[in-house]
Protein backbone atom coordinates (compact mmCIF):
# COMPACT_ATOMS: atom_id res chain seq x y z
CA UNK A 1 0.00 0.00 0.00
CA UNK A 2 1.33 3.36 -0.80
CA UNK A 3 -0.16 5.19 1.19
CA UNK A 4 -1.85 4.43 4.44
CA UNK A 5 -5.18 6.57 5.64
CA UNK A 6 -6.27 5.46 9.20
CA UNK A 7 -9.48 7.98 10.68
CA UNK A 8 -9.55 8.43 14.38
CA UNK A 9 -13.28 8.87 15.53
CA UNK A 10 -14.09 10.70 18.55
CA UNK A 11 -10.39 11.94 18.85
CA UNK A 12 -10.79 14.39 21.16
CA UNK A 13 -7.85 14.51 23.91
CA UNK A 14 -6.09 10.91 22.63
CA UNK A 15 -2.79 12.34 21.38
CA UNK A 16 -0.66 10.10 22.99
CA UNK A 17 -1.98 6.93 20.79
CA UNK A 18 -2.38 9.12 17.37
CA UNK A 19 1.57 10.02 18.29
CA UNK A 20 2.37 6.25 19.11
CA UNK A 21 0.68 5.29 15.17
CA UNK A 22 3.26 8.26 13.99
CA UNK A 23 6.10 6.63 15.47
CA UNK A 24 5.40 3.04 14.23
CA UNK A 25 4.59 4.85 10.65
CA UNK A 26 8.13 5.94 11.35
CA UNK A 27 9.59 2.60 12.42
CA UNK A 28 8.16 0.58 9.77
CA UNK A 29 8.86 3.73 7.16
CA UNK A 30 5.03 3.62 6.31
CA UNK A 31 3.25 6.21 4.41
CA UNK A 32 1.00 6.77 6.95
CA UNK A 33 -1.54 10.11 6.77
CA UNK A 34 -3.93 10.15 9.98
CA UNK A 35 -7.27 11.46 9.82
CA UNK A 36 -9.01 12.75 12.65
CA UNK A 37 -13.22 13.59 13.55
CA UNK A 38 -15.11 15.59 16.25
CA UNK A 39 -17.85 17.44 16.61
CA UNK A 40 -15.99 20.36 17.21
CA UNK A 41 -12.83 20.98 15.35
CA UNK A 42 -10.91 22.32 19.01
CA UNK A 43 -10.30 19.31 20.27
CA UNK A 44 -6.28 18.72 21.14
CA UNK A 45 -5.85 15.78 19.01
CA UNK A 46 -6.93 17.49 16.03
CA UNK A 47 -3.80 19.98 16.05
CA UNK A 48 -1.62 16.27 15.55
CA UNK A 49 -3.69 14.72 12.80
CA UNK A 50 -2.50 15.39 9.27
CA UNK A 51 -6.35 16.31 8.41
CA UNK A 52 -9.52 17.16 10.95
CA UNK A 53 -12.75 15.97 9.75
CA UNK A 54 -15.60 17.97 11.64
CA UNK A 55 -18.63 14.95 11.99
CA UNK A 56 -22.34 15.19 13.60
CA UNK A 57 -22.96 13.54 16.81
CA UNK A 58 -22.39 10.08 17.41
CA UNK A 59 -26.29 10.22 18.06
CA UNK A 60 -27.27 11.13 15.01
CA UNK A 61 -29.42 9.44 12.77
CA UNK A 62 -27.21 10.40 10.10
CA UNK A 63 -23.80 9.78 11.49
CA UNK A 64 -22.50 6.82 9.74
CA UNK A 65 -23.79 8.43 6.27
CA UNK A 66 -21.41 11.56 7.10
CA UNK A 67 -18.78 9.12 8.56
CA UNK A 68 -18.67 7.19 5.06
CA UNK A 69 -18.67 10.31 3.15
CA UNK A 70 -15.67 11.16 4.91
CA UNK A 71 -14.09 7.71 3.93
CA UNK A 72 -15.34 7.99 0.95
CA UNK A 73 -13.90 11.30 0.17
CA UNK A 74 -10.46 10.93 2.07
CA UNK A 75 -9.90 7.02 0.59
CA UNK A 76 -9.93 5.66 4.74
CA UNK A 77 -8.57 2.32 4.84
CA UNK A 78 -9.09 2.01 8.19
CA UNK A 79 -11.32 3.32 11.00
CA UNK A 80 -10.56 3.35 14.45
CA UNK A 81 -12.70 4.34 17.42
CA UNK A 82 -11.51 5.74 20.60
CA UNK A 83 -14.89 5.96 22.69
CA UNK A 84 -17.42 4.21 23.80
CA UNK A 85 -20.16 5.92 22.41
CA UNK A 86 -20.17 4.70 18.56
CA UNK A 87 -18.67 1.58 19.18
CA UNK A 88 -21.92 -0.16 18.55
CA UNK A 89 -23.11 1.26 15.64
CA UNK A 90 -19.53 1.04 14.09
CA UNK A 91 -19.88 -2.69 14.87
CA UNK A 92 -23.54 -2.91 13.30
CA UNK A 93 -22.51 -0.98 9.89
CA UNK A 94 -19.23 -2.57 9.34
CA UNK A 95 -20.30 -4.04 6.01
CA UNK A 96 -21.38 -0.71 4.93
CA UNK A 97 -17.65 0.28 5.47
CA UNK A 98 -16.55 -2.60 3.72
CA UNK A 99 -18.74 -1.75 0.52
CA UNK A 100 -16.35 1.70 0.17
CA UNK A 101 -13.36 0.36 1.02
CA UNK A 102 -12.51 0.98 4.72
CA UNK A 103 -12.05 -1.49 7.50
CA UNK A 104 -13.81 -0.63 11.17
CA UNK A 105 -11.42 -2.07 13.78
CA UNK A 106 -14.35 -2.80 16.27
CA UNK A 107 -15.52 -6.40 17.39
CA UNK A 108 -18.76 -7.99 17.06
CA UNK A 109 -21.87 -6.07 17.96
CA UNK A 110 -22.54 -9.32 20.58
CA UNK A 111 -19.33 -8.59 22.23
CA UNK A 112 -20.01 -5.02 22.21
CA UNK A 113 -23.26 -5.54 24.30
CA UNK A 114 -21.13 -7.75 26.72
CA UNK A 115 -18.98 -5.00 27.40
CA UNK A 116 -21.89 -2.61 27.51
CA UNK A 117 -24.14 -3.99 30.08
CA UNK A 118 -22.80 -5.00 33.39
CA UNK A 119 -24.92 -8.03 33.72
CA UNK A 120 -23.84 -9.25 30.22
CA UNK A 121 -20.32 -8.67 31.19
CA UNK A 122 -20.00 -10.96 34.26
CA UNK A 123 -22.19 -13.58 32.47
CA UNK A 124 -19.06 -13.34 29.79
CA UNK A 125 -16.73 -13.55 32.78
CA UNK A 126 -18.45 -16.82 34.55
CA UNK A 127 -18.18 -18.33 31.27
CA UNK A 128 -14.79 -17.74 30.33
CA UNK A 129 -14.28 -19.46 34.05
CA UNK A 130 -12.94 -16.34 35.63
CA UNK A 131 -14.62 -14.44 38.74
CA UNK A 132 -15.88 -11.38 38.81
CA UNK A 133 -18.24 -9.77 41.63
CA UNK A 134 -22.01 -11.02 41.05
CA UNK A 135 -23.91 -8.00 40.36
CA UNK A 136 -27.37 -6.98 41.70
CA UNK A 137 -29.61 -4.32 39.26
CA UNK A 138 -31.39 -3.49 41.67
CA UNK A 139 -29.95 -1.93 45.22
CA UNK A 140 -32.62 -3.60 46.96
CA UNK A 141 -31.70 -6.86 46.18
CA UNK A 142 -28.41 -6.81 46.81
CA UNK A 143 -27.55 -9.30 49.59
CA UNK A 144 -23.80 -9.67 49.96
CA UNK A 145 -22.57 -7.41 52.02
CA UNK A 146 -20.71 -4.16 52.52
CA UNK A 147 -18.66 -1.98 51.77
CA UNK A 148 -20.38 -2.51 48.12
CA UNK A 149 -19.87 -0.80 44.90
CA UNK A 150 -22.40 0.87 42.86
CA UNK A 151 -22.00 2.32 38.89
CA UNK A 152 -24.54 2.62 36.10
CA UNK A 153 -24.99 -0.88 33.56
CA UNK A 154 -23.51 0.77 30.87
CA UNK A 155 -20.68 3.38 32.33
CA UNK A 156 -17.61 4.12 31.27
CA UNK A 157 -14.32 6.31 32.66
CA UNK A 158 -15.48 5.46 36.02
CA UNK A 159 -18.38 7.88 36.08
CA UNK A 160 -21.11 7.71 38.69
CA UNK A 161 -18.97 5.14 40.27
CA UNK A 162 -19.00 4.88 44.21
CA UNK A 163 -17.82 2.71 46.89
CA UNK A 164 -20.67 2.68 49.57
CA UNK A 165 -20.00 1.45 53.05
CA UNK A 166 -23.35 0.56 54.16
CA UNK A 167 -27.79 0.35 52.90
CA UNK A 168 -27.90 3.96 53.90
CA UNK A 169 -25.43 5.19 51.70
CA UNK A 170 -26.52 2.79 49.11
CA UNK A 171 -30.22 3.99 48.82
CA UNK A 172 -28.70 7.74 48.38
CA UNK A 173 -26.04 6.73 45.36
CA UNK A 174 -29.04 4.93 43.77
CA UNK A 175 -31.17 7.35 43.78
CA UNK A 176 -28.51 9.15 41.36
CA UNK A 177 -28.05 6.32 38.91
CA UNK A 178 -31.32 5.29 37.30
CA UNK A 179 -30.01 2.08 35.95
CA UNK A 180 -27.34 0.48 38.01
CA UNK A 181 -26.15 -2.07 39.16
CA UNK A 182 -24.08 -3.08 42.64
CA UNK A 183 -21.48 -5.75 43.49
CA UNK A 184 -19.48 -6.78 46.43
CA UNK A 185 -16.51 -4.37 46.78
CA UNK A 186 -12.81 -5.88 46.24
CA UNK A 187 -10.05 -4.99 48.31
CA UNK A 188 -7.19 -4.95 46.47
CA UNK A 189 -4.63 -3.43 43.55
CA UNK A 190 -6.64 -2.46 40.56
CA UNK A 191 -4.78 -4.13 36.79
CA UNK A 192 -5.71 -3.42 33.46
CA UNK A 193 -4.59 -5.36 30.53
CA UNK A 194 -4.15 -4.30 27.36
CA UNK A 195 -5.26 -6.76 25.01
CA UNK A 196 -4.02 -6.44 20.89
CA UNK A 197 -5.56 -9.10 18.54
CA UNK A 198 -5.59 -9.20 14.34
CA UNK A 199 -8.84 -8.69 12.43
CA UNK A 200 -9.71 -12.31 13.40
CA UNK A 201 -9.21 -12.38 17.27
CA UNK A 202 -5.57 -13.70 17.35
CA UNK A 203 -3.29 -12.08 20.17
CA UNK A 204 -1.11 -9.73 18.89
CA UNK A 205 0.08 -8.78 22.86
CA UNK A 206 -0.99 -9.26 25.67
CA UNK A 207 0.44 -6.50 28.60
CA UNK A 208 -0.94 -6.57 32.02
CA UNK A 209 -0.37 -3.83 34.14
CA UNK A 210 -0.88 -1.71 37.23
CA UNK A 211 -3.35 1.00 38.09
CA UNK A 212 -1.22 2.54 40.54
CA UNK A 213 -3.00 6.53 40.69
CA UNK A 214 -6.26 7.01 38.31
CA UNK A 215 -8.03 9.69 37.78
CA UNK A 216 -11.89 10.21 36.24
CA UNK A 217 -11.34 6.38 35.33
CA UNK A 218 -8.00 7.06 33.37
CA UNK A 219 -4.81 6.33 34.36
CA UNK A 220 -2.24 8.57 35.78
CA UNK A 221 0.76 5.93 37.02
CA UNK A 222 1.02 2.36 36.02
CA UNK A 223 3.58 -0.42 36.33
CA UNK A 224 4.03 -3.18 33.70
CA UNK A 225 3.32 -6.52 35.23
CA UNK A 226 3.71 -8.95 33.27
CA UNK A 227 2.21 -11.84 35.68
CA UNK A 228 1.38 -15.35 33.68
CA UNK A 229 -1.67 -15.94 35.18
CA UNK A 230 -3.15 -12.72 34.34
CA UNK A 231 -1.72 -13.42 30.64
CA UNK A 232 -2.87 -16.72 31.09
CA UNK A 233 -6.72 -15.61 31.88
CA UNK A 234 -6.74 -13.00 29.11
CA UNK A 235 -5.61 -15.68 26.82
CA UNK A 236 -9.05 -17.23 27.98
CA UNK A 237 -11.12 -14.11 26.97
CA UNK A 238 -9.53 -14.06 23.73
CA UNK A 239 -10.42 -16.96 23.10
CA UNK A 240 -14.39 -16.48 24.05
CA UNK A 241 -14.32 -12.61 22.73
CA UNK A 242 -12.54 -12.97 19.41
CA UNK A 243 -11.48 -9.42 19.93
CA UNK A 244 -10.53 -7.18 16.66
CA UNK A 245 -7.84 -4.86 17.20
CA UNK A 246 -7.46 -3.31 20.75
CA UNK A 247 -9.75 -4.31 24.21
CA UNK A 248 -8.92 -3.61 27.59
CA UNK A 249 -9.60 -6.17 30.63
CA UNK A 250 -9.86 -4.59 34.22
CA UNK A 251 -9.29 -6.67 37.57
CA UNK A 252 -8.84 -6.30 41.04
CA UNK A 253 -6.57 -8.88 42.53
CA UNK A 254 -7.86 -9.71 46.39
CA UNK A 255 -5.29 -8.47 48.49
CA UNK A 256 -6.53 -11.40 51.19
CA UNK A 257 -6.81 -14.53 48.89
CA UNK A 258 -5.02 -13.42 45.69
CA UNK A 259 -7.83 -14.64 43.27
CA UNK A 260 -8.49 -11.81 40.50
CA UNK A 261 -11.87 -10.85 40.41
CA UNK A 262 -12.36 -9.35 36.62
CA UNK A 263 -14.84 -6.26 36.56
CA UNK A 264 -14.94 -4.54 32.79
CA UNK A 265 -13.49 -4.84 29.33
CA UNK A 266 -13.76 -2.00 27.08
CA UNK A 267 -13.52 -2.77 23.51
CA UNK A 268 -11.17 -0.42 22.10
CA UNK A 269 -7.91 1.30 22.80
CA UNK A 270 -7.99 2.39 26.41
CA UNK A 271 -6.29 5.83 27.63
CA UNK A 272 -3.51 3.95 29.01
CA UNK A 273 -2.96 1.48 26.02
CA UNK A 274 -0.07 3.71 24.30
CA UNK A 275 1.88 3.00 27.80
CA UNK A 276 2.09 -0.76 26.98
CA UNK A 277 3.02 0.64 23.63
CA UNK A 278 6.18 2.01 25.16
CA UNK A 279 6.82 -0.89 27.53
CA UNK A 280 7.19 -3.00 23.36
CA UNK A 281 3.70 -4.00 22.63
CA UNK A 282 4.20 -3.16 18.75
CA UNK A 283 0.38 -2.50 18.82
CA UNK A 284 0.51 0.19 16.00
CA UNK A 285 3.03 -1.25 14.27
CA UNK A 286 0.84 -4.53 13.62
CA UNK A 287 -2.05 -2.37 12.81
CA UNK A 288 0.28 -0.94 9.97
CA UNK A 289 1.42 -4.35 8.76
CA UNK A 290 -1.76 -5.94 9.05
CA UNK A 291 -3.14 -3.09 6.62
CA UNK A 292 -0.31 -4.29 4.01
CA UNK A 293 -1.00 -7.43 3.86
CA UNK A 294 1.72 -8.48 5.91
CA UNK A 295 1.86 -10.84 8.90
CA UNK A 296 2.20 -9.84 12.71
CA UNK A 297 3.83 -11.67 15.11
CA UNK A 298 3.19 -12.26 18.59
CA UNK A 299 5.09 -9.69 21.13
CA UNK A 300 6.42 -11.09 24.51
CA UNK A 301 9.53 -8.68 24.53
CA UNK A 302 7.95 -6.06 27.01
CA UNK A 303 10.08 -4.05 29.54
CA UNK A 304 8.54 -6.02 32.63
CA UNK A 305 8.48 -3.67 35.87
CA UNK A 306 8.68 -0.54 33.64
CA UNK A 307 6.68 2.33 35.39
CA UNK A 308 5.14 5.18 33.35
CA UNK A 309 3.31 8.79 34.07
CA UNK A 310 1.29 10.60 32.77
CA UNK A 311 0.89 14.61 32.30
CA UNK A 312 -1.19 16.86 30.66
CA UNK A 313 0.28 19.84 27.84
CA UNK A 314 -1.55 22.22 26.04
CA UNK A 315 -1.55 22.77 22.37
CA UNK A 316 -2.63 25.99 20.50
CA UNK A 317 -6.03 25.68 18.40
CA UNK A 318 -6.59 29.33 17.61
CA UNK A 319 -4.18 31.36 17.09
CA UNK A 320 -4.74 35.68 18.87
CA UNK A 321 -2.73 38.38 18.32
CA UNK A 322 0.82 38.76 19.24
CA UNK A 323 3.86 40.70 17.98
CA UNK A 324 5.91 38.85 15.42
CA UNK A 325 9.75 38.61 15.75
CA UNK A 326 10.85 35.64 13.61
CA UNK A 327 9.22 34.43 10.18
CA UNK A 328 10.22 30.90 9.41
CA UNK A 329 9.67 30.31 5.41
CA UNK A 330 9.54 27.03 3.32
CA UNK A 331 11.09 27.15 0.33
CA UNK A 332 9.38 25.30 -2.85
CA UNK A 333 6.18 26.98 -4.13
CA UNK A 334 6.34 29.33 -1.35
CA UNK A 335 9.26 31.65 -1.94
CA UNK A 336 9.89 30.86 -5.96
CA UNK A 337 7.47 28.34 -8.51
CA UNK A 338 8.96 24.66 -8.17
CA UNK A 339 7.49 24.50 -11.79
CA UNK A 340 10.71 26.64 -12.68
CA UNK A 341 12.85 24.19 -11.53
CA UNK A 342 11.28 21.03 -13.06
CA UNK A 343 11.68 22.97 -16.44
CA UNK A 344 15.20 23.28 -15.22
CA UNK A 345 15.49 20.54 -14.45
CA UNK A 346 14.33 18.86 -17.66
CA UNK A 347 16.79 21.18 -19.98
CA UNK A 348 19.67 19.58 -18.25
CA UNK A 349 17.94 15.98 -18.74
CA UNK A 350 17.29 16.41 -22.80
CA UNK A 351 21.12 18.44 -22.75
CA UNK A 352 22.35 15.51 -21.51
CA UNK A 353 20.41 12.75 -23.98
CA UNK A 354 20.92 14.44 -27.40
CA UNK A 355 18.13 17.06 -28.04
CA UNK A 356 17.10 19.75 -26.24
CA UNK A 357 13.04 19.29 -28.08
CA UNK A 358 12.85 16.13 -25.23
CA UNK A 359 12.77 19.19 -22.47
CA UNK A 360 8.96 19.97 -24.21
CA UNK A 361 8.12 16.18 -24.05
CA UNK A 362 9.04 15.66 -20.45
CA UNK A 363 6.72 18.85 -19.55
CA UNK A 364 3.93 17.15 -21.38
CA UNK A 365 4.06 13.59 -19.62
CA UNK A 366 4.34 15.57 -16.09
CA UNK A 367 1.47 18.08 -16.93
CA UNK A 368 -0.35 14.67 -17.59
CA UNK A 369 0.45 13.29 -14.22
CA UNK A 370 2.78 10.41 -15.86
CA UNK A 371 6.51 10.21 -14.30
CA UNK A 372 7.97 11.58 -16.71
CA UNK A 373 11.65 10.51 -17.23
CA UNK A 374 10.29 7.05 -16.79
CA UNK A 375 7.73 7.55 -19.48
CA UNK A 376 10.37 9.57 -22.15
CA UNK A 377 13.16 6.70 -21.67
CA UNK A 378 10.71 4.25 -22.61
CA UNK A 379 9.69 6.24 -25.77
CA UNK A 380 13.52 6.19 -26.64
CA UNK A 381 14.08 2.47 -25.55
CA UNK A 382 17.04 4.08 -22.83
CA UNK A 383 15.54 2.32 -19.29
CA UNK A 384 19.35 1.32 -18.10
CA UNK A 385 19.69 5.20 -18.20
CA UNK A 386 17.31 6.04 -15.67
CA UNK A 387 20.42 6.41 -12.41
CA UNK A 388 22.08 8.53 -14.81
CA UNK A 389 19.60 10.66 -15.90
CA UNK A 390 18.16 11.02 -12.53
CA UNK A 391 21.46 12.29 -11.34
CA UNK A 392 21.50 14.53 -13.91
CA UNK A 393 18.29 15.66 -13.15
CA UNK A 394 19.00 15.95 -9.45
CA UNK A 395 22.03 17.53 -9.25
CA UNK A 396 21.67 20.46 -12.34
CA UNK A 397 22.24 23.84 -11.26
CA UNK A 398 19.03 25.20 -12.10
CA UNK A 399 18.25 29.05 -13.12
CA UNK A 400 15.58 30.14 -10.66
CA UNK A 401 13.84 33.54 -9.86
CA UNK A 402 12.09 34.08 -6.66
CA UNK A 403 8.65 35.46 -6.83
CA UNK A 404 8.01 38.69 -7.73
CA UNK A 405 8.17 41.52 -4.40
CA UNK A 406 9.79 38.71 -2.45
CA UNK A 407 13.30 39.87 -2.10
CA UNK A 408 12.36 43.46 -1.28
CA UNK A 409 9.99 41.60 1.27
CA UNK A 410 12.51 39.74 2.80
CA UNK A 411 14.94 43.09 3.14
CA UNK A 412 11.96 44.63 4.65
CA UNK A 413 11.40 42.21 7.45
CA UNK A 414 15.37 42.12 8.33
CA UNK A 415 15.20 46.27 8.60
CA UNK A 416 12.21 45.43 11.10
CA UNK A 417 15.06 43.18 13.16
CA UNK A 418 13.02 40.30 12.33
CA UNK A 419 14.88 37.24 12.24
CA UNK A 420 14.33 35.36 9.06
CA UNK A 421 14.66 31.49 8.84
CA UNK A 422 13.92 28.61 6.01
CA UNK A 423 12.78 24.91 6.63
CA UNK A 424 13.21 23.05 3.20
CA UNK A 425 12.68 19.21 3.13
CA UNK A 426 14.53 17.48 -0.31
CA UNK A 427 17.44 16.03 -1.28
CA UNK A 428 20.47 18.53 -0.06
CA UNK A 429 22.22 18.64 -3.37
CA UNK A 430 19.43 19.68 -5.14
CA UNK A 431 18.20 21.93 -2.28
CA UNK A 432 21.73 23.90 -1.75
CA UNK A 433 21.36 24.60 -5.50
CA UNK A 434 17.87 26.12 -5.53
CA UNK A 435 19.12 28.26 -2.70
CA UNK A 436 22.79 29.18 -4.13
CA UNK A 437 20.38 30.46 -7.62
CA UNK A 438 17.77 32.34 -5.98
CA UNK A 439 20.39 34.06 -3.52
CA UNK A 440 18.92 33.33 -0.37
CA UNK A 441 22.22 32.50 1.84
CA UNK A 442 22.52 36.90 1.40
CA UNK A 443 18.78 37.07 2.31
CA UNK A 444 17.85 34.60 5.47
CA UNK A 445 19.55 34.48 8.88
CA UNK A 446 18.95 30.85 8.95
CA UNK A 447 18.80 27.56 6.54
CA UNK A 448 17.82 23.81 7.51
CA UNK A 449 17.60 21.67 4.88
CA UNK A 450 16.23 18.74 7.08
CA UNK A 451 17.84 15.64 5.09
CA UNK A 452 20.98 17.01 6.49
CA UNK A 453 19.71 16.63 9.96
CA UNK A 454 20.12 13.04 9.46
CA UNK A 455 17.64 11.60 6.84
CA UNK A 456 14.22 12.02 5.38
CA UNK A 457 13.02 10.90 9.32
CA UNK A 458 13.80 14.64 9.69
CA UNK A 459 11.27 16.04 7.10
CA UNK A 460 8.15 17.93 7.85
CA UNK A 461 5.53 17.18 9.75
CA UNK A 462 8.74 16.48 12.03
CA UNK A 463 9.58 19.21 14.56
CA UNK A 464 13.42 19.12 15.22
CA UNK A 465 14.03 21.82 12.82
CA UNK A 466 11.78 24.10 14.08
CA UNK A 467 13.08 23.66 17.94
CA UNK A 468 16.64 24.32 16.56
CA UNK A 469 15.20 27.54 15.05
CA UNK A 470 13.67 28.51 18.21
CA UNK A 471 16.31 27.49 20.30
CA UNK A 472 18.66 29.31 18.11
CA UNK A 473 16.64 32.39 17.78
CA UNK A 474 15.67 32.57 21.81
CA UNK A 475 12.08 33.70 20.86
CA UNK A 476 8.32 32.20 22.49
CA UNK A 477 7.13 29.99 19.99
CA UNK A 478 4.07 32.76 20.18
CA UNK A 479 6.25 34.97 18.53
CA UNK A 480 7.42 33.13 15.60
CA UNK A 481 5.33 32.54 12.21
CA UNK A 482 5.54 29.66 9.82
CA UNK A 483 4.55 30.59 5.85
CA UNK A 484 4.14 27.36 3.44
CA UNK A 485 2.13 26.10 1.00
CA UNK A 486 1.48 22.37 1.64
CA UNK A 487 -1.23 22.02 4.17
CA UNK A 488 -0.93 17.96 3.87
CA UNK A 489 2.59 17.96 5.91
CA UNK A 490 3.63 21.76 6.50
CA UNK A 491 1.09 23.00 9.40
CA UNK A 492 1.61 19.99 11.60
CA UNK A 493 4.84 21.05 13.93
CA UNK A 494 4.32 24.11 14.14
CA UNK A 495 1.03 23.96 15.44
CA UNK A 496 1.80 21.68 18.25
CA UNK A 497 4.70 24.11 19.27
CA UNK A 498 2.51 27.05 20.07
CA UNK A 499 4.08 29.01 16.49
CA UNK A 500 1.38 30.86 14.17
CA UNK A 501 1.36 29.93 10.94
CA UNK A 502 0.13 31.54 7.44
CA UNK A 503 -0.84 29.22 4.58
CA UNK A 504 -0.05 30.67 0.85
CA UNK A 505 -2.59 29.55 -1.16
CA UNK A 506 -0.55 29.37 -4.10
CA UNK A 507 -2.87 28.66 -6.76
CA UNK A 508 -0.17 27.82 -8.96
CA UNK A 509 1.74 25.43 -6.66
CA UNK A 510 2.21 21.77 -7.23
CA UNK A 511 0.36 20.82 -4.27
CA UNK A 512 -2.57 23.64 -4.55
CA UNK A 513 -6.06 21.84 -3.90
CA UNK A 514 -8.98 23.45 -3.95
CA UNK A 515 -11.21 23.95 -1.13
CA UNK A 516 -8.91 22.96 1.57
CA UNK A 517 -9.85 22.65 5.11
CA UNK A 518 -7.38 24.26 7.26
CA UNK A 519 -8.21 26.50 10.86
CA UNK A 520 -5.04 29.17 9.88
CA UNK A 521 -4.71 32.82 8.42
CA UNK A 522 -4.23 31.84 4.82
CA UNK A 523 -3.88 34.50 1.52
CA UNK A 524 -3.45 33.74 -2.38
CA UNK A 525 -0.75 36.64 -2.23
CA UNK A 526 1.94 35.98 -0.25
CA UNK A 527 2.70 39.70 -0.15
CA UNK A 528 -0.40 39.92 2.60
CA UNK A 529 2.14 37.95 5.17
CA UNK A 530 3.86 41.65 5.54
CA UNK A 531 0.36 43.62 6.26
CA UNK A 532 -0.28 40.63 8.62
CA UNK A 533 2.80 40.64 10.49
CA UNK A 534 2.49 44.63 10.57
CA UNK A 535 -1.21 44.83 11.98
Amino acid sequence: MEEIHILFTGAGRRIELINAFREAALVLNKNLKIYGSDMILTAPSLAYCDFARQTVSMHSPVYINNLIDVCKKDRIDLVIPTIDTDLLVLSENKARFDAVGTKVMVSSPDMIRVCRDKNNTFKFFDRCGLKSPMPADDWRKYKLGYPAFIKPKDGSSSINAFKVCNEKELELYAAQIKDHIVQPFVEGREYTIDIFCDFNGRPISIVPRERIQVRAGEVLKTRITMDEIMIGEAKKICDAFKPCGSITVQLIRDDKTGEDHYIEINPRFGGGAPLSMKAGARSAEAVLKLLDGEKAEYCDNIADGAVFSRFDMSVCISEGKSSIKGVIFDLDDTLYSEKEYVKSGYRAVAKYLGDTAYSDRLWSFFESGKPAIDELLGELGRETDKDAVLDVYRSHKPNLHLYDGVKEMLIKLKSRGIKTGIITDGRPEGQHNKISSLGLEELIDDIIITDELGGVQFRKPCDIAFRILQNLWRLPASEIVYVADNPAKDFQAPKQLGMRSFYFENTNGLYFSKNVEINITKATNIFELEKWICQ
